[in-house]
């Protein structure tokens, strides 16, 4: 067959750009099937098979999620593909389809750019890209004149916020993607949009005025971003408004007066984690159709508004972690008036200042209410009343309040129940055995009480998941019928008073996770059956009487991580089977009866992940444990038994925290009891025991000579306790201050089995009663010359109480940020349980008198299986936002629980600052920059002007410093730079983790010595 010249041509261009444009003398039906071919190749991975369709047996326009229009030429209108898992990228062929009205492929893997050519649709009438992995910038569709919904959704979507859209939007999605900037006043030009939401992206400044002008906008939805400034105005006047959710954002000031008289349609309203204070106004009710309310996590002050009532539609009410009180009969008329909603379902006022009994008028609330949280508040009385009335109650949380008396027997008939929290009160008594009824429950959790029995009957609740009853006087032996519940994870009952043998059913927990049976007086044997708990990842036993030896078959727990059984009377060897527990990282036998040799392999290679001390007849090992060598000894000669025993005698060394773990379990069992002095274990002949009369005359009477700093729950004193006459750190709790028996239980569990050089040292600790016959708390840390880290920096050098200290070279500043960074990857990834510091800051970073830096006060810290209230709802997780302003991650305002990478973030933040010498709460800081948004737009350009000016001076004037050396400072700095932009970056999972902090710093300061 000849080809004319033409059709020669014709086929060369096709084969040239095939997959850009299609040659115009091709069909319009051919064009399209081409295009759709080049969308399926482009697709790596089709794991539903969603495409099987699409090949040459069938026309193009019967493939699974086309469709085409029904006239001639047949071309394609709609191209939907949701939810197959498709791999691939967009191919920039769907441009082509001319004729495409439709194109929706959300929920799938595409990655790479949204293609430039989808701009071209002139016809196109929607556009779905949601939950995606697509990166790039927003494509210019302006030429897509029809476009009226824009769902990009879920993806990486980076750059400005775009300028210019289609003029007849309707609806405009972009949450969930990085895109930075501010919103353009041009936005208001679409007088069509009726639904917009950028929520969680990185969008700064206000809203533009000329936002007043929408006429028909329904939903605005811009939480988890950086806007800043007053309430804006704008909103105002938008009429037609049935949601707003600003939440997680930085504005601040009051809501205007006239709110709810503004916005009479409005249904949804969400200003949660902002800086609003001011009373809450009561023209919100007038907006009569409201719904669901959250404005948590602001400084909001008064008492809620009396006319709540008025909102019969009312399903949601979270107004906790703000400073709402209520004091007398009229603070409390709101609860009152929300009988009216008879809708109601969660109300939340978690956090505020609410005193006295809760009024029986809770009672009168909907029968529909499934969720109330009343924690963290000074409540007191008896359980309240009115709870009775809601049998639909799916979580109750009564945490961290006064609540006294016993819990009725009633409160078992709340069948719904999946969550109870009556932890941190005072409740007496048994644990009611009515509970057994509550045949949903997977959470109960009654820490902090003074609960002395644990029923049997508990055995029942076999959907249970978490027991937690530590820090009670639970008295007897314990039941074994909670091992025989089948979903349990976490079982928490430590400081107590439990007796007898951990009974042989635990083995029949295969799910659970974590036990701790810490400070009891459990005796007998551990038993075989413990490895029968196949999911278990953490063992604490310790501060029992356990006899008998080790189980060898506690090697067998693959899953294991943390095992710790110190403190007990366990004899005979270390098993050698723990030695083969892969996943081991922190493992303490130490302060038992053990002998023989101690392994070599697993675990035991790492002298830092173990503890052995206290174990006199231990012998061998690692070289860095320093034990004697074993030896051959002939079996019945008393001699060499002797010589054995003399030579494997290992003295103690160094400090160690067990005194103020033993002192913490008796204040944590005796602390809501009658007051009496309470006798502590010596530290030894170093640092023997303290008394209140001893830490007074050492700090002449606590005088304000002797004072260092002052903090939220406690001072600290220094002073000379010792017959050595070194001077220490005494920090004196303020019992009377609230929080402050949490924080000093926090700290002596945080630090129990915590031993690294650049923490500061704990050396004792005294719990007695003082001069006027009250509780005494106090711990005594080893002194630190040069003060803190937050006086360093800001010190002028002239004052009388400074240190003279009023530069601190580039090395300096290096090794102390390293300090740091090694005591934070000991905290998240080495020690026995992860600790999250929560209030990193550079007051909390003391330095030796050779400039070594230690990271302290840990009275805000979480172990890392630490339980968090949590409330209603996906914008209304209830977690106070612990730490210090400015140092706080940005995820702690949205709900998020403690974490390693809140610490990185903090971390983060005071590095930046050491090396700029400015607060992150700087008047230069507002309006949505922050210092790490500061130093990312000066980095590397502007380095010299961004850093602190003496930084680079070292001894000697900068003007005077070679080129070589400058260079070196220079890189140097850059480096340490990025580290903290990698650090505060605004996604946790951004950010490095503390190992990888600490190494890249450790290979910064060893290129930095090297070099100068």
């Amino acid at each position: 067959m000849k080809v004319s010249g033409i059709s020669q041509f014709i086929i060369v261009i096709v084969a040239f750009s095939a997959h850009v444009i299609v040659c115009r003398s091709l069909q319009g039906n051919e064009t399209d099937r081409l295009s759709l071919l080049d969308f399926k190749n482009a697709i790596s991975l089709d794991p539903q098979q969603s495409l099987l369709s699409w090949n040459d047996s069938t026309h193009f326009c019967n493939w699974k999620g086309v469709r085409c229009r029904i006239k001639n030429p047949r071309r394609v209108i709609s191209l939907v593909v949701e939810n197959q898992g498709l791999v691939g990228e967009i191919s920039p062929s769907l441009g082509n389809l001319t004729f495409l009205k439709h194109l929706s492929l959300p929920t799938n893997s595409f990655t790479g750019e949204i293609p430039s050519s989808l701009g071209h649709l002139h016809r196109l009438q929607s556009l779905y890209l949601s939950n995606n992995t697509l990166w790039g910038r927003v494509p210019d569709l302006r030429n897509c004149s029809d476009l009226m919904v824009l769902w990009l959704d879920n993806n990486e979507l980076a750059g400005q916020f775009p300028s210019h859209f289609p003029l007849h939007l309707q609806e405009l999605q972009l949450k969930q993607n990085n895109l930075t900037g501010t919103l353009p006043a041009s936005l208001a030009n679409i007088t069509t949009l009726s639904k917009f939401g950028c929520a969680h992206n990185t969008i700064q400044g206000n809203l533009p005025n000329d936002f007043a002008t929408f006429p028909v906008l329904e939903l605005l939805y811009l939480s988890g971003n950086q806007l800043g400034g007053k309430f804006p105005q704008a909103i105002l006047n938008l009429s037609t408004l049935v949601g707003i959710n600003l939440g997680l954002n930085h504005i601040s000031g009051e809501i205007p007066f006239n709110f709810g008289n503004s916005l009479p349609k409005l249904e949804q309203l969400e200003l949660a984690a902002n800086f609003f204070q001011g009373n809450i106004p009561s023209s919100i009710t007038n907006a009569t159709n409201m719904n669901s309310i959250d404005l948590s996590r602001n400084n909001f002050t008064g008492v809620v508004p009396s006319s709540i009532g008025k909102l019969s539609e009312l399903t949601d009410l979270n107004l906790e972690l703000n400073q709402l009180q209520a004091r007398s009969k009229q603070d409390w008329e709101f609860m009152s008036t929300l009988a009216n909603c008879t809708e109601l379902k969660g109300i939340s006022l978690l956090g505020n200042r609410l005193e006295g009994h809760v009024p029986n008028t809770l009672g009168n609330l909907s029968v529909q209410l499934q969720r109330l949280y009343l924690g963290e508040n000074q409540l007191s009385g008896g359980f309240p009343t009115g709870i009775i009335n809601h049998p639909s109650l799916i979580v109750l949380s009564l945490a961290g309040n006064q609540f006294s008396g016993i819990i009725p027997t009633w409160f078992g008939t709340l069948k719904s129940l999946q969550m109870i929290d009556l932890g941190d009160n005072s409740f007496t008594g048994s644990i009611p055995s009515s509970l057994s009824n509550l045949t949903q429950l997977s959470d109960l959790l009654l820490g902090s009480n003074q609960f002395d029995v644990i029923p049997t009957s508990l055995g029942n609740l076999q959907m249970l998941e978490t027991l937690h009853i530590d820090n009670n006087n639970l008295q007897g032996v314990l039941p074994k019928e909670i091992f025989n519940i089948p979903t349990v994870v976490m079982i928490i009952l430590s400081f107590n008073n439990i007796v007898g043998q951990l009974p042989t059913e635990v083995g029949n927990s295969k799910q659970l996770n974590y036990l701790d049976l810490s400070f009891n007086n459990l005796s007998g044997d551990i038993p075989n059956t413990l490895s029968d708990c196949e999911s278990l990842e953490y063992i604490m036993l310790d501060k029992n009487i356990f006899s008998g030896s080790i189980p060898t078959s506690l090697g067998n727990i693959s899953s294991l991580k943390f095992l710790n059984i110190s403190h007990n009377n366990l004899t005979g060897p270390i098993p050698m089977s723990l030695g083969n527990l892969q996943l081991l990282e922190q493992l303490d036998l130490s302060f038992n009866h053990l002998n023989g040799e101690v392994p070599t392999k697993g675990i035991f290679k790492n002298a830092t992940a173990m503890r052995i001390n206290g174990n006199d007849a231990l012998c061998s090992g690692i070289s860095e444990l320093h034990l004697p060598s074993c030896f051959i000894m002939a079996p019945n000669s008393t001699k060499h038994k002797l010589s054995l025993l003399l030579k494997l005698m290992v003295p103690l060394g160094g400090v160690v925290l067990f005194a103020a773990m033993a002192m913490s379990a008796w204040l944590l069992r005796r602390r809501k009891q009658k007051r009496k002095s309470i006798s502590l274990p010596s530290f030894g002949s170093k640092f023997p025991k303290v008394s209140y009369n001893d830490l007074a005359k050492a700090t002449n009477g606590f005088s304000a000579t002797n004072l260092i700093g002052t903090g939220r729950y406690s001072s600290v004193y220094h002073g000379k306790i010792f017959e050595d006459g070194n001077i220490v750190a005494i920090k004196v709790f303020r019992l009377e201050t609230r929080g402050a028996q949490k924080s000093f239980m926090t700290e002596c569990n945080a630090l129990r089995n915590a031993r690294h050089r650049n923490l500061v040292p704990i050396l004792t600790a005294c719990a007695s009663i003082d001069s006027k016959g009250n509780d005494f708390k106090a711990l005594l840390y080893q002194f630190m010359p040069r003060g803190d880290l937050h006086a360093l920096l800001y010190s002028t050098g002239d004052g009388e109480n400074s240190l003279g200290l009023n530069r601190i070279t580039l090395a300096q500043r290096l090794s102390i940020v390293v300090d740091v960074s090694d005591a934070m990857e000991y905290l998240h990834h080495n020690n026995q349980q992860t600790i999250v510091h929560c209030d990193l800051k550079p007051s909390n970073i003391l330095l030796d008198a050779n400039m070594t830096a230690h990271v302290g006060d840990f009275g805000l810290s979480k172990l890392k299986l630490d339980l968090m209230a949590s409330s209603f709802g996906d914008s209304t997780s209830s977690m106070a936002i612990n730490g210090t302003i400015g140092y706080v991650a940005p995820e702690y305002a949205t709900g998020g629980q403690a974490s390693t990478f809140a610490d990185v973030y903090s971390f983060g933040i005071v590095l930046l600052e050491l090396f700029l010498r400015k607060r992150p709460t700087d008047d230069m800081f507002k309006d949505g920059l922050t210092i790490a948004k500061f130093v990312e737009l000066n980095v590397p350009d502007r380095i010299l002007d961004l850093v602190d000016p003496e930084l680079l001076q070292g001894q000697e004037d900068f003007s005077n410093k070679t080129l070589v050396n400058m260079e070196v400072d220079m890189k140097c700095l850059l480096s340490v730079i990025n580290i903290g932009l990698c650090c505060t970056k605004q996604s946790p999972s951004e950010r490095m983790d503390m190992q990888e902090v600490a190494a890249k710093l450790h290979g910064i300061n060893d290129a930095y010595i090297r070099e100068i």
